[in-house]
């Protein structure tokens, strides 16, 4: 066991009006293993590089081992596999390897002499763990490892992270933390806390202690009023006494009563201030979400699009064959399935792309569609300006970004600075605003906070729009699908 202690931490980025750490202070214990959550901007990744040493800072961070960090940057991924784990971990045993990837699901001699970049998305990052776990004197920092994966290998990971000693991860997968974690560490508005348990547990408590505190707040403006009534009223007191000194026998007696009741009344209004700025303290840290809208369009008849026996080829091989799909007025489908099962082949298809096909296909005349791609990294250049391209309103686009934890100085900044899943909020902000029958989202929650979920499910729910999406979290799917089609059910 060992402890990363965090002294007095201030830092912010080189042009930027705003700090991201502001004297904050903080142990971690390298044994736990730990989920970092946290509004998107709020300082996760900056977090796990301050750690890393790669940027400067203010106070104090004390380690007495080393960090590694996930991703780990693959300079030549057309190397071979074996040739870039040992890159990684020089000395390397490849038994040990061989059998950590077995723990994956991975075999080993199949993916090690292939080059990097033709491995998946999730034979990389299993790849990838298991060499860096294999590195001696290392605490990992896990960056988002379940971006782009399929259920069944944010299955895998999870089991094996559980089985490691401690890490720490940034995961906005509730499910992926409630598996493999058993401390959550939150960076909250003005504070950082770590407490023992997972998501679901840290956050029914921080649910309640929330609630408890806008209580208090209501209350808090109560007695605001209150004192200011009572602040007020003494004032009167006092200068209708200082009036009454104007004709009085004993003028002396009458200024003195009236300084004293002044000076009263000033100690009483010093400690009201004081009670109320100490009870202010207490709801700094309160994660507040405004609902969302969703500007969608009722079709004019139930039914907007089918398919009866259909195949999709590429290139003559077959991506899927007899899938049979309706989709109605306020169905929310999931397409369900591991990476390369076609889903994203179906969605491109809808978009109007050409593929070749088999079977019948129905699309109703005059449907509107709204799209949110899988990857955003394309964003650059004005907010505004993509805006207009998608014709969505301007007003409403903000409005949502800002409910999403955008600051205004944020519509500011060129697109290509933000982080990824800035972009994403984004393109789920100008899709929300636009008026349509048919949303369409590729694996929406990439990069996106727990909070803005948390947001996104409840706008689907209250304005339950007509919704085709690949979302590999669970809690997501759980929550928001009517209708399931599972592609691993497809002949």
């Amino acid at each position: 066991m060992s402890l990363i202690q965090v002294q007095h931490l201030t830092f912010g980025y080189e042009g930027s009006y705003e700090l991201v750490f502001d004297d904050v202070s903080f142990s971690l214990d390298t044994s736990f293993k730990t989920a970092l959550i946290g509004r998107n901007a709020r300082g996760k990744t900056t977090l796990l590089k301050l750690l890393m040493k790669e940027y400067d800072y203010q106070g104090q961070i004390i380690m007495s081992e080393a960090c590694s960090y996930f991703p780990y940057t693959i300079k030549d991924p057309q190397l071979l596999t074996i040739d870039i784990c040992y890159e990684i971990c020089p000395t390397l045993e490849q038994w040990e390897l061989e059998k950590e990837l077995h723990l994956l699901d991975i075999d080993g001699l199949d993916v090690f002499y292939r080059p990097f970049d033709t491995l998946s998305y999730g034979e990389q990052t299993k790849v990838l763990l298991a060499i860096l776990f294999l590195r001696k004197n290392s605490f990992l920092l896990i960056d988002e490892p379940t971006n782009h994966l399929d259920q069944n290998s944010r299955e895998r990971i999870a089991e094996y992270l559980q089985r490691q000693k401690g890490f720490l991860l940034v995961s906005h997968d509730r499910h992926f933390i409630d598996s493999c974690c058993d401390h959550v560490m939150a960076i909250n508005p003005t504070t950082i806390d770590i407490v023992n348990g997972n998501f679901s547990s840290w956050y029914n408590d921080k649910t309640k202690r929330d609630e408890r505190e806008m209580m208090l707040n209501k209350k808090l403006k109560k007695d605001i009023v209150k004192m200011e009534k009572s602040k007020q009223q003494k004032e009167n007191w006092g200068h209708q006494i200082e009036k009454s000194k104007r004709g009085a026998a004993d003028k002396g007696y009458v200024g003195h009563m009236a300084a004293k009741m002044m000076k009263r009344s000033k100690n009483i209004e010093k400690r009201q201030i004081q009670a109320i700025e100490e009870k202010k303290k207490l709801l700094n840290d309160i994660e507040e979400y405004d609902d969302l809208k969703i500007n969608c369009l009722k079709y004019f008849q139930k039914q907007l699009i089918q398919f009866s026996h259909f195949s999709l080829f590429y290139q003559q091989k077959t991506v899927f064959q007899d899938l049979s799909l309706t989709i109605c007025q306020g169905d929310r489908v999931l397409l369900k399935g591991p990476n390369g099962c076609g889903k994203s082949s179906l969605i491109h298809f809808l978009l109007g792309e050409k593929i070749d096909h088999e079977g019948d296909f129905h699309c109703g005349s005059q449907l509107k569609i709204s799209y949110v791609p899988q990857d955003c990294t394309f964003l650059k250049g004005n907010l505004n300006d993509w805006i207009q391209k998608y014709g969505a309103d301007q007003t409403m686009v903000k409005t949502l970004l800002r409910k999403l934890g955008f600051s205004r100085s944020h519509f500011d900044i060129a697109l290509e600075n933000l982080s990824q899943g800035q972009k994403k909020k984004i393109m789920l902000a100008i899709s929300l605003a636009t008026s349509s029958h048919l949303y369409i989202w590729d694996e929406p929650l990439n990069y996106i906070d727990i909070f803005s979920r948390i947001q996104l499910e409840n706008a689907i729910l209250t304005y339950q729009p007509t919704l085709l999406f690949v979302e590999h979290d669970q809690y997501f799917q759980q929550t928001i699908a009517t209708k399931i089609m599972d592609f691993q059910e497809l002949v």
